[in-house]
């Protein structure tokens, strides 16, 4: 076993389990990275939902009222507004769902579904809490889930979910008059939620594992070849002369010349020695010879 062989042979092997430590460092870390970056999204992504609603209910909604009793329209509506911007969104970043959730909805399609209800609960019971975040199990897989209240807090609301005799007739006919009513300024009726596969936070870590994975292997590589250079031009070649002259002078063949290294390192002071010693047992043969 050469020595070329035993140092990449240790080299290699410390590389692989540096490799491996780091990646599997880095890839914890970027976990928990990816997770604040997509919780961070939805934080932004809720906001603008959230505005989409107050626009609509300041703007958009006094204006079309007095069209109420002819003809409902849904733009009126600030989930309606909501969902259909949000949409848009989603284009951008389909994995992201967003949902109005409502123990009393006005259209059925805004039931909660059990783990949802359970976050509208908490919210109901602790008016001060302002968000949840929890990890659900569905059929498509596990998901990310991020939620906040939604409380009536503007009087506006209750134009169409104080009573079916306040609300507009043409949304009455539409909806019947069963669902969604009976709200009460202050109450938590809802939740706005959003939904993201935790398999995108894996991709996420993945992908840069991946990365750090080639630059470390890039980097080793690089490490690799330029110190067998060196050791192939420092250590390997003068040892490998030193032998081959020290087996023709063993042999008693002085003519080989003297090897001059002035590096001032080991090997220099190993050359130095040799010839020296080479010189004494020449001298010595000489003497012999006489």
């Amino acid at each position: 076993m050469g020595l070329r062989f035993k140092y990449n042979l240790v080299l290699i092997s410390a590389s692989l389990i540096g490799v491996a430590a780091a990646v599997g460092i880095s890839y914890t870390l970027v976990q928990d990275s990816a997770l604040q970056d997509v919780e961070r999204e939805a934080q932004l992504m809720r906001a603008n939902a959230t505005a989409v609603r107050n626009y609509t209910l300041a703007h958009i909604e006094p204006l079309l009222t007095d069209d109420g009793d002819i003809l409902f329209q849904p733009e009126a509506v600030t989930s309606f507004a909501a969902r259909t911007v949000f949409q848009a969104v989603t284009a951008e970043f389909p994995q992201y769902n967003y949902k109005e959730a409502a123990l009393n909805p006005t259209n059925p399609a805004d039931l909660p579904t059990p783990a949802e209800a359970e976050v509208i609960a908490q919210f109901r019971e602790n008016p001060d809490l302002t968000q949840l975040s929890a990890r659900i199990e569905t059929d498509a897989g596990q998901l990310l889930m991020m939620a906040a209240p939604i409380t009536i807090k503007n009087p506006g609301c209750l134009n169409c979910h104080s009573s079916p005799d306040v609300a507009p007739p043409a949304m009455v006919d539409l909806y019947g008059s069963v669902n969604g009513f009976g709200w009460q300024m202050g109450e938590t009726v809802g939740a706005q939620i959003i939904t993201v596969p935790l398999s995108l936070i894996a991709e996420r870590a993945k992908e840069t594992a991946v990365m750090v994975t080639i630059a470390l292997g890039a980097a080793f590589t690089l490490v690799l070849v330029v110190t067998n250079i060196l050791l192939s031009r420092v250590v390997i070649r003068p040892v490998s002369y030193l032998t081959r002259m020290a087996e023709r002078v063993s042999m008693g063949d002085f003519s080989v010349p003297e090897y001059s290294r002035n590096s001032g390192d080991e090997i220099s002071s190993l050359a130095q020695s040799f010839n020296r010693m080479r010189r004494s047992l020449d001298r010595a043969m000489a003497m012999l010879d006489d």
